[in-house]
Order: structure tokens, then sequence, then C-alpha cells
């Protein structure tokens, strides 16, 4: 009696199981991205030929409650064998008529609501900032102070093309180091042409002095061409020590006995047209000058991206660049040119 009780609980609990989950839609996606780059510089050990990866696996779980709320949970994991942490980002999104709310491990709103002239290229290279500059910017757009930590944000609801949202990163108890932003959007339409509009700021607090940054930048699309400017700013004190990954997709990492103070401005443009289906042609520029210590850096390019064919893309890069290191500054002057390949199948 005891197993024929034991066995019908498991059944039960089993089959409660399939009914919630059921109740919810679960998708899986991934990417992988194989890369090959040649760098001509003036700094030995960045002039050479290198092999590169990047590969993510995300899943994300929606469901709808009994009141109406739309609920959302992500999970994206790095699938390369190199990543010692293996996630990436984890959140919990509560959506319905007040707007949305996501918890967790996610990026701050600045990167939902700043515009900037390098989103429109897909894998721009941005090298020749010697490994331990302590440059910041150097693509146009807002520097995510607070990466993925665990924070909360809040998305209005959209008030026909206006959306705006803003996230808060406890760092502690002490909570010495906070971090805030701000962003918002707006999208219209002017002569036939979609036109956007986005700004977003900022602050992780400090001791001494905060640290502050922003972007603000217009898109315009028409036909086949899409066209951005934006501009980018990023204040901060001297702090004692730096690592991390710079503020481009993790193309380097800075580790610095020692920063000083910052007060960088970045310009850039971009321009996409696409040639046919399987054809898109990107030009970017975007030039760094902090008026601290006339430490500066620019970057010019080209971005060939071809279907290959459903779900497989291949991406060719070519950019110039020129380092200048500035009075104070750590590493050298350098200037070159970088060319890549990238193969990404998405699934």
């Amino acid at each position: 009696m005891r197993k024929l009780l034991l066995g019908t609980t498991a059944l039960a609990a089993a089959a409660a199981l399939s009914a919630n989950a059921a109740l919810a839609d679960v998708s899986i996606s991934g990417y992988y991205e194989w890369k090959y780059q040649s760098t001509s510089a003036d700094v030995t050990s960045q002039d050479g030929t290198t092999f590169g990866s990047d590969s993510e696996i995300a899943f994300k779980f929606t469901n709808k409650t009994d009141s109406g709320l739309d609920l959302g949970l992500t999970v994206e994991m790095y699938s390369d064998g190199d990543e010692a942490d293996n996630t990436d980002e984890a959140s919990l999104s509560i959506a319905g008529g007040f707007g949305k709310i996501v918890l967790g491990q996610n990026d701050g709103v600045g990167d939902n609501y700043g515009v900037a002239s390098t989103d429109l290229p897909a894998e721009e290279i941005y090298t020749g900032v010697a490994k331990n500059a302590d440059m910041v910017l150097v693509n146009a757009d807002i520097n995510g102070l607070s990466g993925d930590s665990n924070k909360v944000s809040y998305h209005l609801p959209a008030m026909g093309g206006l959306t705006a949202g803003m996230s808060f990163m406890n760092s502690g108890a002490a909570g010495s180091t906070d971090s805030t932003e701000f962003g918002a959007k707006y999208s219209m339409d002017a002569g036939g042409a979609a036109v956007t509009i986005g700004y977003a700021t900022g602050t992780t607090e400090a001791a001494s002095q905060d640290t502050d940054t922003s972007v603000i930048g217009v898109k315009v699309s028409s036909g086949n061409i899409t066209a951005a400017v934006s501009q980018a700013t990023y204040e901060r004190a001297a702090v004692a020590s730096v690592t991390g990954n710079n503020n481009v997709s993790k193309a380097y990492s800075v580790t610095t006995a020692a920063i000083d103070q910052a007060d960088e401005e970045s310009i850039g443009a971009a321009v996409s047209f696409k040639v046919n289906d399987a054809t898109t042609v990107t030009l970017h520029t975007a030039e760094t000058d902090d008026g601290i210590k006339t430490e500066s850096y620019s970057n010019s390019g080209i971005e060939i991206a071809y279907t290959i064919a459903s779900g497989l893309t291949a991406y060719i890069n070519v950019e110039d660049y020129d380092y200048k290191k500035g009075t104070g500054s750590a590493g050298a002057d350098n200037a070159g040119t970088a060319s890549k390949l990238t193969i990404k199948a998405t699934f």
C-alpha cells in the first residue's frame, strides 16, 4: 500500500510539473562566432594575427498570470571553454499596464535607451589602445558603469513614440559605490524617414567625486540607408586600481596600478547601406579626447556583412586607428590597421 501511495504521489507531482511547464513558453537560442584578425601595429605586442571565438546560449521563459501580468525569465550563458564565469546575465521581468520591472543581473537602462553611432556596425574592432592605457570611451557610447551587476530597473509604458526608464545598482551594505542610470528615447516619422533620438546618463557614487557618463545620439533611416551620430562623455576622479574590460564588448582587459582623473569626450558617426537582401556595407568613425591629459584615440573603418545562408553570416572589417598616450598616460603611442573576418551562426 505504501509503495502504491508513493508511486501515485510521484505521478501526481510529475503531472503537476508538466501542467505548469505547459503554461510557460520556452525558447532556446544561441550563436557562435569564429574570428580571424590581422593587425599591423606600432606596438609589437599587438602586431600579428590571432584566432578568436565568442558564443552564447540564451534560455527564455515567458508566462502570463491569472491577473494579466507578463512574467519573463532570461538566462544567458557563455559557451566558450575559456570563460571563467559561464553566466552572462540572469534576470526576472514583470510587465503590465504599469510598465516593466526587471530584477537581477542585467544591463542598466543606458543600454536600452542610449543611441550610439557605433550601434550600426556589428563587429567593429577598436584595437590599438595600449592594454594598460586608461581610456574608457572609444566608441561614442555610454560606459556601462554597473555592467551586469544585480540591479532593479523600471521601464515606463510607451507614450506614443516616447519610452523611458531608470535602473539602480546597490553596491552593498556600505553603499559607497551605488550606480544609477536614466534614459529616454523618442521615435517619429519625418518626411518618410524614421528618426530616433536617444539620451542616457549614469552615475556611480564615490567618496571624493562621482563617476559620470552620458550619451546623446540620433539615428535616421530612409529606404536602404541608415545614418547615426552620437556624443558620449565620461568623467571620474583618480582611483587606486582598476581591473576589468573595456567598453567595446570585452575587446581587451584593462589592468592598472593607478588611474588618473579623466574627462573624456567621444564623438562618432556611421552610415549603413543595404546593397541587397544579402549584403550591407557600413562606414563608421569615432574620436575620443581626454581634456585633462591630452590623451586621444581615433578610429575609422568599413564593415561588409554578407548573409551566406539563413542563420549564417560573414563579416569583414577593416579599420585604421591612431592612439596618442598624452601627458602622464600609461602605455605608448600606437597607430596601425586591423582587419578581421568573422563567421557567425545563429540558432
